[in-house]
């Protein structure tokens, strides 16, 4: 099968998924973009608990002591409700037959979704043992992850993995595992602008322009509206799982899970403005 514009098409890059191999254990791209996300997403929440003018006078969510501290309920959210999301909004059923493979992370995955969960129930839990509120925890998470998962969104394009639908269009690539060996859109490159570029700023810009942490609920609000928007707009262009398809004959599955976060951002934003500057 060929479509208009094959001998336009971008070769797929040549990037082994596998950065070090040492007998069984490897290092994957995919895993260190986790980890240089998160690493930078500590350092990022630091930087703005230590700028006093953000918080417009008032006690900042952490201290660095703190965030230090988080950083290890952060990865158990990220890690545990990315996959455990994977598992129970994608192949439920697998899974339940197979349980010993929810252990092969590299097989499947995360599932974005899953891990905010994940990382909302850390915020929680952390955030009642040292007194501080979920909004406000939120808050400082939503301002510094966007530049993981755009990291990640990397990550799946190396893994040549999660393509986007057939196109004619000059950026096409032909991804190495597709069996119709067709150019599609590079939709990987495309979440990473959204999530890992648009997103960051526009929370960025909030924080940093607008005084958005001195509202709480505010920034997370901000993530959960333009993170759930730019997910749709993604999946317009993603080819949906095989085993999934489209619900309806055009919704994604990660469009009907986005939906819900669209509603949550919505609901932030209205209750932050009734929250005391």
């Amino acid at each position: 099968m060929t479509l208009p514009g094959l001998l336009a098409v971008i070769p797929f890059p040549d990037v082994d998924p596998v950065i070090v191999q040492l007998g069984p254990f490897a290092v994957r791209w995919y895993a260190v973009a986790y980890i240089v996300g998160l690493v930078f997403a500590s350092w990022y929440m630091k930087r703005l608990v230590s700028t006093p003018r953000l918080w417009g006078g008032r006690k900042p969510s952490m201290t660095v002591a703190q965030v230090d501290d988080f950083f290890i309920w952060s990865v158990l959210g990220v890690v545990l409700g990315g996959r455990l999301g994977y598992v129970l909004f994608y192949k439920p059923l697998f899974y339940l037959a197979h349980p010993l493979d929810i252990l092969k992370m590299w097989d499947g995955g995360m599932s974005f979704h899953g891990g905010f969960l994940g990382v909302v129930v850390a915020c929680l839990l952390y955030g009642r043992a040292i007194g501080c509120s979920l909004d406000r925890m939120l808050d400082l998470g939503a301002a510094s992850v966007p530049v993981g998962l755009g990291l990640g969104r990397l990550a799946n394009f190396v893994n040549g993995e999660l393509w986007g639908r057939p196109t004619d269009l000059p950026w096409g690539i032909v991804f190495p595992h597709d069996q119709l060996q067709v150019p599609r859109h590079p939709s990987q490159l495309y979440e990473a602008v959204l999530e890992g570029g648009v997103l960051f700023l526009a929370v960025r810009i909030a924080t940093h322009r607008y005084g958005a942490l001195q509202h709480p609920g505010r920034a997370s609000g901000i993530f959960a509206l333009v993170y759930g928007l730019s997910r749709i707009l993604a999946e317009c262009f993603r080819e949906p799982d095989a085993f999934l398809g489209y619900f309806g004959g055009f919704l994604t599955m990660g469009m009907i899970l986005s939906l819900p976060l669209c509603a949550v951002g919505v609901w932030l934003l209205l209750r932050s403005r009734h929250e005391p500057a």
